[in-house]
């Protein structure tokens, strides 16, 4: 487990998480098909599932009717994160993003999206502040849902389709097994490049936000 990092407390009675004690709070929600998981289109949620493995909080996951979204809770660097998963269609992620926000209080810059992105090659990973959606349902659904385009997203490249291959069947289709090859390091990558980003915006006293 890295360095300033815990898991939050188990479940509680009701077998929900019981929340830490801690704030700032930071939501970080992995952008995607819920019933289409393993495809390039919600990379996103697979950068979540790695993110949860290496807080230590893989068997946190709870459902969360409140939100139609699947919700854990960890800290990293004296701040608390809500990690999510929007059990929707990626056009719709915005509405369990937004509802989320109200439920933990927190405002559009309190927000991570993480999602694939068609013009960075698979492999690159880059931190985004604010901007257009630039053609991704899912970051529009959320700027439409907060009415906001304010939030942090993690870009998670995969490229564009070749050929004559169309980019909505290539976006819902699963990764190539060459692809699946890279996939894990690509994982890694980017949970340590959103730890980074979190770790900049951590408190330096309690009660500061970062």
């Amino acid at each position: 487990m890295l360095e300033g990092i815990r898991p939050v407390q188990g479940p509680g009675a009701s077998g929900w998480p019981v929340r830490a004690l801690l704030t700032p709070v930071m939501q970080v929600a992995g952008l995607g098909n819920y019933g289409l998981r393993g495809t390039r289109h919600s990379v996103g949620m697979e950068v979540l599932d790695q993110l949860a493995r290496q807080l230590a909080v893989a068997e946190g996951w709870r459902v969360d009717k409140r939100c139609c979204a699947d919700v854990a809770l960890a800290t990293a660097h004296g701040l608390e994160l809500v990690l999510l998963k929007p059990r929707r269609f990626m056009n719709l992620n915005g509405l369990s993003v937004a509802s989320a926000a109200e439920i933990y209080s927190l405002g559009p810059g309190d927000i991570y999206l993480v999602h694939d992105d068609l013009d960075k090659a698979l492999g690159k990973v880059a931190i985004k502040l604010g901007g257009s959606a630039r053609g991704h349902n899912g970051v529009q659904s959320c700027i439409s849902a907060l009415q906001s385009n304010e939030m942090t997203r993690l870009r998670i490249g995969i490229g564009r389709p070749e050929g004559d291959v169309t980019v909505p069947s290539y976006v819902l289709s699963p990764f190539s097994a060459g692809e699946r090859e890279k996939l894990e390091q690509i994982l890694a990558q980017a949970v340590t490049c959103l730890l980074e980003h979190i770790q900049s915006r951590a408190p330096t006293e309690p009660g500061d936000r970062g």
